[in-house]
């Protein structure tokens, strides 16, 4: 059965993209607040949590691999997207000038996998990219990736599986981490060795660090395969 991994990054839109009703929802919460520092605050808290949400950012990379063979492709929006762009480590990385033409690719080669594997997918990449899917009218090739929780057929969840569906809440015993820290606690190389993170990706876009991007997001993924492999092999049927 072929196996999918792969992750997302995410940059938030501008704020021009938002007319006055939208913005003024976005930033009620700030509004509310009693003085002019904690409202300030607030709303820079706000816009921080803009790349979490599908209706006020979108997807600036998909980097995908084969659990089995290790290669796959590395899908990233790119101003100069006719740059010259050379496979690196298994991975080939392609420049899409639109969000439209990166998710189209996406779901083309989502449709020849019959499993797939994320960290924390469930909770974040899928509907993310269901949602701007839909918004932007891509047609979605698998649309059974949110079913059954607990199942790990299609999509099974590392994020789901390290904490057993959340068994022991926030603060217990399989409480939920962050995959830097998992891949540190079982030996694996962790994506934000080399000094990035998706707190930077804002950044990184408006610098024009595309590639950049795209090569983070492909250690996330290469990290997810690892810690798969090594969820097969020491938890897979647990209960």
């Amino acid at each position: 059965m072929a196996t999918l991994v792969f992750d997302i990054e995410t940059s938030a839109l501008p704020l021009e993209s938002f007319d006055e009703a939208q913005t003024e929802y976005l930033f009620r919460e700030a509004g509310r607040q009693p003085d002019l520092i904690a409202r300030e605050t607030k709303r820079a808290e706000i816009l921080q949590q803009f790349n979490l949400w599908p209706l006020t950012a979108r997807v600036v990379c998909v980097a995908m691999l084969n659990a089995d063979t290790q290669r796959g492709q590395a899908l990233y929006l790119a101003e100069d997207f006719e740059e010259e762009s050379p496979e690196a480590g298994g991975v080939e990385y392609r420049p899409c000038c639109e969000e439209t033409e990166l998710l189209e690719a996406f779901w083309d080669v989502a449709r020849r996998y019959d499993h797939v594997v994320t960290f924390n997918g469930r909770g974040f990449d899928v509907p993310f990219l269901y949602l701007r899917s839909g918004v932007l009218n891509v047609p979605i090739s698998r649309k059974d990736w949110l079913g059954y929780r607990y199942a790990t057929e299609p999509h099974c969840d590392l994020a789901e599986q390290l904490t057993f569906y959340g068994v022991s809440g926030r603060d217990g015993a399989a409480r939920k981490f962050n995959l830097d820290f998992y891949c540190k606690a079982f030996g694996i190389e962790s994506p934000k060795s080399h000094g990035v993170s998706g707190l930077d990706v804002n950044d990184m876009m408006r610098d024009g660090r595309y590639r950049e991007i795209a090569e983070y997001c492909a250690r996330d993924v290469r990290a997810t395969v690892e810690l798969y492999h090594l969820w097969k092999s020491r938890f897979a049927g647990v209960k």
